[in-house]
């Protein structure tokens, strides 16, 4: 975790609002905002079945984060949950890329506007900050390296578009209106609690279960992987980072590694022994598929001295152990889109 989340306990005592609570960055957001003091008001999406999910430790009378079930979708259920909130921090997102493929419409409801409804709503709640989650997809593959914030954003999916247009609402909105948002743009996040649509995850549920062949697809593109803890640290700190209001700020380590060269690093991690091969189910449709991402992470180190802590050999450690741990939640035999 990053030193400058928890020193002098600036968010002890604060109301926060999590949209996307449950989800893999969010969930490791409100336990760092709950170690550091913050009321935590944690929106997540209803189920109408028994899932404790990744906030079950949280279920308990008088704890520390308050659960509200709704949909950002819901205009009303959302200007509810922003009531009362010094901070907010939107997350909610219909995330995936191969699915979008097949029901974009659904990731624009979800997403632009979602991302509208949680906007208006800081808005007329007057809340301190607005931090909108983006996404290094909206880059598409690098015309230039390392991707600064002023690269061109390139539609190449429709989960990018949708994303693209969920950060341009959100910075309609400082420009309209004067909300106090930040769009922070993650690169690739990874750690414990990541679902089997990731490539790290993917890989480790199938050398745990016992896989001799790592079944991937493309095996050149390159990504910039940061561990879980510094991405929710870094929302934590442009939260709090005036320089950062109406502006885009990328969250990445500044280094790249090829998918197979990561695929060999996670067989190391692992232990075990086995061989990486290309699945042609895993092949995204060509002009899709991003080659490059690397980060140009200058303004958040200048503006906000946020840097990542966890190597990424420790990084893949620690996920390969949690996934070797809660292997049952993975269905290593198929491709989870």
């Amino acid at each position: 975790m990053s030193t400058q989340s928890t020193a002098s306990r600036p968010w002890a005592g604060r109301k926060v609002l999590v949209t996307g609570a449950e989800g893999f960055i969010g969930s490791t957001l409100v336990d760092l905002l709950v170690e550091a003091g913050a009321e935590v008001r944690a929106f997540v999406h209803y189920k109408p079945y028994a899932e404790k999910g990744n906030l079950a430790r949280y279920l308990v009378p008088g704890g520390p984060v308050e659960m509200v079930a709704g949909d950002v979708r819901d205009a009303g259920r959302v200007m509810d949950a922003v009531a009362g909130c010094d901070t907010v921090f939107h997350l909610a997102a219909l995330i995936g890329i191969p699915y979008s493929y097949d029901s974009p419409g659904a990731y624009v409801q979800t997403n632009v506007v979602g991302t509208e409804n949680v906007a208006e709503a800081c808005r007329r709640h007057g809340v301190r900050r607005m931090v909108h989650t983006s996404t290094s997809e909206v880059y598409g593959t690098a015309r230039t390296a390392p991707i600064s914030e002023e690269h061109p954003l390139q539609p190449q999916s429709p989960y990018s578009a949708s994303k693209i247009g969920a950060d341009m609402m959100a910075l309609s909105h400082w420009h309209a209106f004067e909300l106090p948002v930040t769009v922070v743009r993650p690169f690739n996040t990874y750690g414990p609690r990541q679902s089997a649509r990731a490539v790290i995850p993917t890989i480790l549920a199938q050398l745990h279960s016992g896989a001799r062949q790592i079944k991937l697809g493309s095996l050149t593109p390159t990504r910039d992987f940061t561990f879980v803890t510094d991405t929710a640290a870094g929302f934590m700190a442009l939260a709090d980072c005036d320089r950062a209001l109406g502006q885009v700020v990328n969250l990445g380590s500044g280094r790249e590694i090829t998918i197979g060269a990561l695929a060999e690093a996670l067989i190391a991690a692992s232990g075990r022994d086995a061989e990486v091969v290309v699945d042609a189910e895993r092949l995204r449709p060509s002009g899709s598929e991003v080659e490059r991402l690397l980060s140009d992470n200058s303004r958040a180190r200048e503006w906000a001295s946020w840097q990542p802590e966890v190597t990424l050999k420790e990084g893949l450690a620690r996920t390969s152990e949690w996934v070797a741990e809660h292997l049952h939640l993975f269905r290593a035999e198929r491709y989870q889109v």
